[in-house]
């Protein structure tokens, strides 16, 4: 049988709410409350539900930018809550994150190549100026942007200049999953269109295997090879015929 490179598995976040004077605990906000999905190599599996769900929850939670209250994350048969430091730092080039805010997850004060470059240079995939330099120019290529961005900084570009770049920063590690969390939803449509073909053609190259957290279902439908409904911390139904989709799901 073959194994998912994601399993979950009761997957918990609890906020606690304090009141009073003292500051007591007097309940939990259940943002993600006992999640179970796969993930297998290659495919896309989208994550659809309202504003305040739970989605952009669950992206962190599965990298554990977010610590999770309860529950199992296994990546490629290993638990992550299990991880120490080095390994996290390991996990952290075979999973990546792409925001919903590009310019916001650019440092305003580095250019395109030091943003790039700095987790290249992190997780010793490049040792010299001229290898960084070279392996920013291949993923800026992968991302449909010019070499000469490098030396640019975030404030000069487009939304949908902004976001390629962020794509290029998360393939430049060479990552088997990523995580896009509403990566389309602060551009104009028909940069969308561009990014969201950008995204699937990178899939194909690169045999990449997405969790695309979205509220678009246009998009979701064109990209996705599976649906799960997110329901106040909770999974309501999943269409799992691959491409196979009908109005009640739409």
């Amino acid at each position: 049988m073959i194994q998912p490179l994601l399993k979950v598995r009761g997957l918990k976040k609890y906020y606690p709410v304090h009141s009073g004077i003292f500051r007591t605990v007097s309940g939990y906000v259940k943002a993600l409350d006992g999640i179970d999905f796969d993930l297998a190599a290659g495919e896309v599996l989208g994550i659809v539900g309202e504003s305040g769900c739970g989605k952009s929850t669950l992206g962190r939670a599965v990298l554990r930018l977010t610590e999770a209250t309860a529950g199992t994350v296994v990546f490629n048969g290993r638990d992550l809550s299990t991880f120490k430091k080095d390994q996290l730092k390991e996990f952290r080039k075979e999973a990546q994150i792409i925001f919903q805010d590009p310019l916001a997850s650019l440092n305003p004060r580095k250019t395109v190549r030091e943003s790039i470059g700095e987790g290249l240079r992190f997780h010793g995939i490049v040792s010299t100026a001229v290898e960084e330099k070279e392996r920013v120019a291949e993923v800026l290529g992968q991302g449909g942007m010019p070499s000469d961005a490098m030396s640019r900084y975030p404030h000069q570009f487009s939304g949908g200049q902004q976001q390629r770049i962020c794509i290029g920063r998360a393939i430049a590690l060479n990552p088997q999953m990523i995580i896009c969390d509403e990566a389309l939803s602060a551009l104009d449509v028909s940069v969308q269109a561009q990014v969201l073909n950008l995204l699937m053609d990178l899939k194909q190259r690169l045999s990449l295997s997405y969790l695309f957290i979205s509220h678009d279902l246009s998009a979701v439908k064109y990209l996705c090879d599976r649906v799960i409904v997110l329901y106040l911390g909770k999974f309501q139904q999943s269409r799992t015929e691959s491409r196979r989709w009908s109005s009640k799901y739409i």
